[in-house]
């Protein structure tokens, strides 16, 4: 309930006349069943934006930390996950990337739209980095259609550590569903799981027009974490 009021009364309405989105190929959305929805990551407001121009609820996952802070600022946090239908997973641990696999199963499972960014993390320059290969995991266990989904400038409007958006047109494309079914039954063969997720990638690659970076994003976030700070 809380998902549907922040949507359409409480916040909705005023996001989109400050943003103003400006969509592509929402079409390309199926109005029903189980879908996957797989998105490049560039800002925080990523997850907001999606919820609020896709007609139909979207289910992202988030580390359970998010849901135990203390204090306004925790509770705020919090208010906000469960208003955009995130759900928590526990991603401490060996299963921890299971535990996230199953949940969006369930979500698919009973005919929803499961979102994922398959890079795993936010872009740390804006680039597209290598995706995970969860989202083919989730595509073959499931048999749901992978429709891409291209954050166009939203690293503009909400820069990594930036906590109050700028003002602008966000703008956001949508790419026609990707069909994985010849790949039935194949779910864990680490070869054809790679080549779902580039084929994934490629898409987004495509749509979003950014450069490709055959790397992990966490690695490299890493890498420029350990790099020394200019003199």
């Amino acid at each position: 309930m809380l998902y549907w009021l922040l949507k359409y009364v409480i916040l909705g309405p005023l996001l989109r006349l400050i943003f103003r989105p400006q969509v592509e190929g929402l079409e390309h959305v199926p109005e029903t069943g189980p879908v996957i929805l797989a998105s490049n990551h560039l800002s925080f407001s990523d997850s907001i934006f999606t919820p609020l121009i896709v007609k139909r609820k979207v289910t992202f996952i988030a580390k359970a930390e998010y849901f135990t802070g203390r204090g306004l600022k925790g509770w705020l946090t919090r208010m906000f996950f469960v208003g955009s239908g995130t759900i928590p997973v526990d991603r401490s641990g060996g299963r921890a990337a299971r535990a996230a696999l199953d949940t969006q199963l369930s979500v698919l499972r009973a005919g929803g739209i499961a979102g994922i960014y398959p890079e795993g993390t936010r872009s740390p320059d804006g680039r597209l980095y290598r995706g995970k290969t969860g989202v083919a995991r989730l595509a073959l266990e499931s048999g749901a259609p992978v429709v891409p989904m291209a954050m166009l400038n939203s690293d503009a409007i909400q820069p990594t550590g930036q906590i109050i958006p700028n003002l602008g047109r966000v703008r956001i494309r949508f790419g026609p569903p990707l069909d994985f079914s010849r790949y039935a039954g194949m779910a864990g063969d680490r070869f054809v799981e790679r080549a779902v997720t580039d084929e994934i990638m490629y898409e987004l690659m495509e749509l979003s027009g950014r450069e490709y970076v055959d790397t992990y994003a966490q690695k490299a976030k890493g890498v420029a974490a350990r790099q020394p700070l200019p003199a």
